[in-house]
């Protein structure tokens, strides 16, 4: 399968700069994923698409201001000299990087201080060069291991709470289809209002359109809830690098089914009800979840999980799907054209760039059942 197979073409007019004023205005494009029939419909309508035996699953992942924008430490060269031993850092250049991941197994605490990080420039950024953020310095790092395609490995000194630090310090990680610098506004926008788990550098985009309103209205109804958590990183967005589908390798992200989410969807799946997942990072919850085990019955757990979904994939779990309009070549693409069909999914793209919806992050959304 290739690559090239989840290509589209989509203006770039359409993709979404700004989030509408109200979160609940998107429209919603409803895609039968047996037949290929679509309808437009707006986001508002989402609880009336709901059966009242449905079970909702939501990704609670909050996103934390991942992005960090920085400088590289170094010496003047006429000051490396035994007389001055206190020769002063000066300024080499401009550094930004990502926090994506803990690079060791304490999980998002307060003296987390080694991460895994995109870092830009990227080929400038060597083993054992020092970076230095915020206004006064505050927080420095060392580069002690590098990847691929930017990523780097930082051991950052420690400071009395790592997050607090970084909540002031750092931006919102908007996607770089955003051809803006982050406002103050996005810190409240760029998250959902039901997200609690920090640990995210880029949010569940699907679950962004929901407003008290919307889940009160889905409560009155009688449908029923549960919360899983994933924590969005680099193997959610993470340009495809390779031809063929099949060569493609997932970064892990954290995940955690806590015991009352389990006990619901088993119940729901044992009933024989359906399971929604909001969003694709739902989905690779909760697919990855059952497929450790042996009977397909969720477990509470929590850990890594890599799971590549593609058509062909068979799903165990999720019944329907509430999604925003993804990246061409992407692996979210891929993942819902495996839930909607490669040739229902395209189809429904093409209309919505015909009717010109919002695309990406702070666009439209679609609703496959």
């Amino acid at each position: 399968m290739l690559v090239s197979d989840f290509d589209y073409h989509l203006p770039e007019e359409l993709i979404a700069q700004e989030p509408l004023a109200e979160r609940a205005a998107s429209r919603l494009l409803h895609l039968e994923r047996d037949t290929g029939r679509h309808e437009d419909r707006a986001f508002r309508e989402f609880p009336d698409l709901l059966r009242p035996d449905d079970l909702v699953v939501f990704n609670n992942t909050r996103v934390f201001p991942a992005r960090l924008l920085g400088r590289r430490a170094g010496l003047h060269a006429q000051a490396v000299s035994p007389r001055n031993p206190a020769a002063k850092e000066f300024l080499t250049g401009k550094v930004e990087i990502l926090l994506t991941s803990p690079a060791d197994d304490r999980r998002r605490t307060t003296d987390d201080v080694v991460w895994n990080a995109l870092v830009r420039p990227g080929r400038k950024i060597g083993v054992g060069e020092r970076l230095l953020f915020g206004p006064n310095d505050e927080l420095q790092a060392e580069v002690v291991a590098r990847g691929d395609f930017g990523e780097r490995t930082l051991r950052f000194q420690p400071v009395a709470d790592f997050f607090a630090l970084v909540e002031r310090i750092g931006h919102v990680p908007l996607p770089p289809y955003i051809a803006r610098q982050d406002r103050a506004a996005d810190r409240d926008r760029y998250q959902t209002v039901y997200a609690r788990e920090r640990g995210s550098v880029a949010a569940p985009t699907a679950g962004l359109h929901f407003t008290p309103e919307v889940l009160a209205r889905m409560e009155a109804r009688g449908i029923e809830r549960a919360e899983v958590t994933l924590h969005v990183g680099l193997g959610t967005f993470q340009p495809v690098h390779v031809e063929k589908v099949e060569e493609h390798k997932l970064h892990t992200e954290w995940f955690q089914i806590p015991e009352d989410a389990a006990r619901r969807i088993n119940a729901a799946l044992d009933a024989g009800r359906r399971v929604v997942a909001i969003g694709t990072t739902t989905v690779r919850t909760l697919e990855f979840a059952a497929s450790q085990s042996p009977d397909g019955r969720l477990r509470p757990a929590s850990g890594e999980a890599d799971i590549f979904i593609y058509p062909g994939f068979q799903f165990r779990v999720v019944g329907a799907l509430l999604t925003n309009f993804h990246l061409p070549r992407s692996t979210l693409l891929m993942l819902v054209s495996a839930f909607g069909g490669r040739e229902h999914l395209l189809a429904a793209y093409q209309h919505a760039v015909k009717e010109r919806y919002r695309f990406y992050s702070y666009g439209d959304c679609m609703f496959i059942q």
